[in-house]
């Protein structure tokens, strides 16, 4: 196998109002829009979180996107690392009207995690590890 290294670079989602969605995830999560074109005939947003990225896009021209009723296979969820305050967090997020599929909760040792729902059906988790734990 060739030399090279692999980083993670974005989440591509796509929407029914690929604006709303992304606004979304800046207002709600603090990601900030950075970017927005047209790409293949449809709208696509750029929000930024640091280094990662969410694009979020619009059905293309003769694309069919059907709904989301439940669990599919492929990606779902993807999980964004919260340091610091995490409960403290999480309020914040209710108090701006976000909805919770799980509550934060303890999912180990040195884990606590809560899942959140995001527009067009999809799932966030949140976490937070506890630092310097070997």
């Amino acid at each position: 196998m060739a030399e090279a290294t692999v980083g993670f670079d974005h989440v591509h989602l796509v929407a029914q109002d690929p604006q709303a969605s992304a606004q979304w995830y800046a207002d709600k999560l603090g990601g900030r829009i950075v970017r927005s074109v047209d790409v293949k005939g449809a709208p696509q947003v750029y929000v930024s979180f640091g280094g990662f990225i969410v694009i979020v896009r619009g059905e293309r021209p003769g694309e069919r996107v059907g709904s989301k009723p439940g669990l599919e296979w492929g990606i779902d969820h993807f999980g964004l690392r919260v340091q610091g305050d995490f409960d403290g967090f999480c309020s914040g997020l209710r108090a701006k009207g976000v909805t919770f599929s799980l509550e934060p909760t303890d999912f180990n040792p040195t884990t606590r995690i809560a899942f959140i729902n995001a527009p067009d059906g999809v799932s966030v988790e949140l976490l937070n590890r506890k630092e310097n734990v070997q």
